[in-house]
């Protein structure tokens, strides 16, 4: 059974060295639709249903930095320069049930210099298309074990993000005997992925 974390809460992953250690990062959102957002919809022509969230990883170094902008993996940046980490790809709605979009980590293939994984999720072009979180809801995270048939954590993001357009909803740390991850759920007022990765640029 998948422990359900709080923010703040954190969960011990032991890997195995003799495999890849792999597992699948899931996040999953809905645009709200009520009669708030259909009001929004009709008088300031914004289209809630339009909302595009997109899911990033940022690898991290022993100071908690980038080192290179290829070690962030976004829908344009698919995959790692070692191959640890690969992007499924881009969802543009969020519509439907299940992941909108997955992260495939291999810890275990993970350079050693690589001692925090963060994940974040912004919303593409918020300022433009005047999109926040307070306009998602059923916003989650989830960890699988290798083809995805266990279950080993799910965060809930409960809390009011409205005007916030990016959130840092996780992160992964190294450890002695695996790596930790630990719910985080901040939101920030970050408009991009750039702004998001400027923030751990040495």
């Amino acid at each position: 059974m998948a422990i359900q974390l709080q923010k703040g809460g954190y969960f011990d992953i032991v890997t195995d060295g003799n495999s890849s250690g792999r597992m699948v990062v899931g996040l999953g959102w809905d645009p709200v639709k009520n009669w708030r957002t259909a009001l929004m919809e009709k008088f300031l022509g914004t289209v809630v249903s339009d909302i595009d969230c997109d899911a990033s990883v940022l690898m991290l170094d022993r100071d908690g930095k980038l080192q290179s902008n290829s070690d962030v993996i976004h829908f344009g940046n698919l995959q790692s320069r070692d191959g640890s980490i690969t992007h499924t790809g881009d969802n543009l709605s969020g519509d439907g049930s299940g992941d909108d979009e997955q992260i495939v980590v291999e810890v275990n293939r993970i350079p050693d210099h690589i001692r925090k994984l963060v994940f974040v999720v912004n919303i593409y072009d918020s300022k433009n298309r005047k999109h926040h979180f307070g306009m998602i809801q059923n916003a989650y995270l989830r960890v699988t074990k290798e083809n995805e048939t266990e279950e080993l954590l799910r965060y809930h993001l409960t809390e009011d993000y409205t005007g916030k357009t990016s959130l840092v909803v996780g992160e992964m740390s190294r450890q002695q005997l695996g790596w930790r991850f630990t719910a985080i759920g901040e939101g920030t007022d970050a408009v991009s992925l750039n702004d998001i990765a400027a923030t751990y640029i040495k």
